[in-house]
């Protein structure tokens, strides 16, 4: 049971039910209870969900890439909701059983994102410019910024999730 009591979606206005049904459609929301539970707040939910849809509509990042951060980072913050999610099927069962950063599963970019991901999530003030010098190896800035700000607003949403325990 979510901490903070969850607005009924038919007394959400109707923009943000309308945001919470595009996402759903698009895989980017596997629920709309954590959505329901920001709804108390309903301009800043909608802010959110907008964020959310740029990193989905508007990626410099593949597909398999951002799902594999995502569910890096909802390892480490145990989001139980996160974790459970799929929302991409370019990323298989086995490679979620498989999210060690070392894994030659993974290319060799995914790796250098993962790392930083797993970093970025867990030992933050362990990332050096090592790390950046690895990953644009791989990636232009632009990308690498991408990266930076959706690990931000994964392991926001996924602690704020898990806090408020809206899943």
């Amino acid at each position: 049971m979510p901490r903070i009591p969850m607005v009924p979606l038919d007394e959400m206005p109707a923009a943000l039910r309308d945001a919470i049904a595009q996402g759903r459609a698009s895989r980017m929301l596997s629920s709309s209870r954590p959505v329901q539970v920001w709804a108390h707040r309903p301009a800043l939910a909608q802010a959110w969900l907008e964020l959310m849809s740029g990193f989905y509509r508007d990626s410099l990042l593949d597909e398999r890439l951002r799902e594999l951060l995502r569910l890096k980072i909802a390892s480490i913050t145990t989001c139980q909701a996160c974790q459970l999610a799929r929302k991409s099927d370019a990323v298989s069962e086995e490679d979620i059983a498989c999210l060690a950063t070392d894994s030659e599963r993974f290319t060799p970019a995914e790796r250098a994102a993962l790392r930083f991901a797993e970093l970025f999530a867990g030992d933050y003030m362990a990332i050096d410019d090592g790390h950046y010098a690895r990953m644009e190896e791989f990636f232009s800035s632009a990308q690498v910024t991408e990266i930076n700000m959706f690990c931000a607003l994964m392991l926001a949403g996924g602690r704020m999730t898990y806090v408020q325990q809206a899943y």
